[in-house]
């Protein structure tokens, strides 16, 4: 989960810094979490510490190695205090095994996998960490199913399930920077799903350290991604990104572009493969559809397909305008964030309200949506954050093409990072929106007055540790101050997302309530 800050901001300053991942990922390419990600939680469970005496001074001087290492472009060592400074929080020493262990990265040119193919996956090291070695390194490789955690409240976990051993490897390198470990591996036999691939390095008889990449297998998956790409070219516009999606996707994946998220390999798939047998009988799939449901479009310019998640109401028959929810998740989630999160509360306010509601991605899971406010300032940077701006403005545009949207009445909801977004977007776009209703945000009071017609819903706890409850009381602070209206809700010993739940139905009460151009100056408190 984390954030990218200009060179002035401090790592861990107040109000906006740091954002909660809300969707949990199988695994990123290439093997490594995402660097902001870890940035913000460790961040996050510092915050939460309070550290005084020792362990402060500590964790102020891994703080300052976390500065140097950004300023100088050095990702592995940003991760090696990242680690050292978790290793502190959880009562662990650092030790030169855990230095090792932290220093191992499994990497490959696929992570989404043909089981039926041969399989080569690389050991390698992000840093060089602070151990004496023996010549006699050993590598275990073992596949196991992945597991998702238990359910809140589950009396047992499940059982871990059986690993099976995929071999072992001697003359491993000491120095796995220099010379990486090239393994081939056979996957036949393994059945399709989601699997960790387990590697544990061994100096002689002594465990050193382990390390995993999440992998998801399916026999033939080459054959029908060909299928559907051959398929798909030969049908109309409106659908052949909703045929090409998985194939896409994957390639990205592979590449390292982006994480696999809530990419469901079997059945993304599998509706693609629907979707193209219904264009070959000539229906339109989604068509007179209500309900929820997953579309796809080739973002200009970035040369790739966008996912978005669309919730049409029962009531909706094209005849009458309806109001429209733009919804856009927190660092880390996906465009199904609003949908399969919060209790999965969003999509049943929408049919109660009538609403249609759009999922956005916003190009990556930390596009920010076009906000500046967390930039580091370099090229990628930037282009993630327009990217991830047109990206909502394209399912804005896409919505109101497919169906009869009311424009006076289209509304932007977002947490976290998506509140960060909603207060951007807001500024950018003022002529759009009718109300913005963030939860745990923050954003600058510089943009307050070009939303001065927009009216806001905002939500935040006081014991946020992940976005500072300042990022939205300055907000509305300067709200205030320019006499708009806004509804303010501060959550005593609030989190950073308990507070958004309880809170659902009053956004989406006061968002029916709004209308563009129906002026109202009053505040609430």
């Amino acid at each position: 989960m984390l954030i990218e800050m200009s060179r002035r901001a401090p790592l861990y300053g107040v109000p906006t810094l740091l954002l909660l991942l809300l969707a949990p990922s199988l695994a990123f390419a290439q093997a490594l979490p995402n660097i902001n990600s870890l940035r913000v939680g460790y961040n996050t469970r510092k915050t939460a510490a309070k550290a005084e005496g020792e362990l402060k001074a500590q964790l102020d001087a891994i703080d300052k190695a976390i500065a140097e290492a950004i300023k100088l472009g050095q990702a592995g060592e940003v991760r090696r205090q990242i680690a050292r400074g978790s290793a502190l929080l959880a009562g662990t020493a650092w030790t030169p095994a855990l230095d090792y262990q932290n220093s191992l990265a499994l990497r490959s040119e696929r992570i989404v996998i043909d089981s039926s193919l041969p399989y080569a996956l690389r050991l390698e090291q992000i840093y060089s960490p602070s151990i004496e070695l023996t010549p006699a390194l050993t590598a275990r490789v073992s596949l196991r199913k992945r597991v998702p955690p238990p359910a809140p409240g589950a009396a047992t976990p499940p059982d871990e399930p059986r690993a099976r051993d995929l071999g072992t490897f001697d003359a491993v390198s000491r120095d796995l920077r220099e010379s990486p470990l090239v393994m081939e591996l056979d996957m036949a036999g393994a059945a399709d799903g989601a699997y960790l691939i387990d590697t544990e390095v061994f100096d002689g008889a002594t465990p050193l350290g382990k390390t995993s990449l999440g992998v998801q297998l399916q026999k033939g998956l080459d054959a029908r991604l060909r299928a559907l790409e051959a398929g798909a070219a030969k049908l109309p516009e409106a659908v052949r990104a909703d045929v090409l999606y998985p194939s896409d996707f994957i390639r990205n994946v592979n590449r390292g572009r982006v994480g696999l998220g809530t990419f469901n390999l079997t059945t993304d798939v599998a509706a693609a493969e629907a979707v193209l047998a219904a264009a070959k009988a000539g229906k339109d799939p989604f068509k007179g559809r209500t309900g929820d449901m997953e579309r796809h479009y080739p973002l200009a310019g970035a040369g790739e397909i966008m996912p978005y998640r669309v919730f049409v109401p029962k009531a909706y028959t094209g005849a009458t305008a309806m109001p429209l929810v733009i919804a856009l998740h927190g660092l880390g989630g996906t465009e199904d964030g609003f949908f399969d999160n919060y209790q999965k509360l969003p999509p049943q306010l929408a049919e109660q309200h009538g609403f249609l509601m759009a999922g956005v991605l916003g190009y990556r899971s930390d596009g920010f949506y076009g906000s500046q406010i967390m930039a580091a300032g370099d090229v990628a940077s930037k282009r993630r954050a327009e990217y991830s701006e047109k990206d909502v403005m394209e399912v804005l545009r896409l919505m109101k093409a497919t169906y009869k949207v009311d424009e006076s009445r289209i509304y932007l909801l977002g947490h976290s990072m998506g509140a960060i977004g909603a207060w951007y977007l807001g500024s950018a776009h003022p002529d759009i929106w009718a109300a913005i209703v963030p939860f745990s945000g923050a954003g600058s009071a510089a943009t307050v007055e070009k939303m001065k017609g927009i009216p806001q819903f905002v939500v935040h706890g006081d014991a946020d540790n992940t976005v500072n409850v300042n990022g939205s009381r300055t907000m509305v602070a300067a709200m205030k101050k320019a006499g708009m209206e806004v509804t303010y809700i501060e959550v005593p010993g609030g989190s950073h997302t308990d507070v958004v739940v309880p809170n659902l139905a009053k956004a989406f009460d006061f968002m029916a309530a709004q209308r563009k151009g129906a002026i109202n100056t009053s505040s609430k408190q």
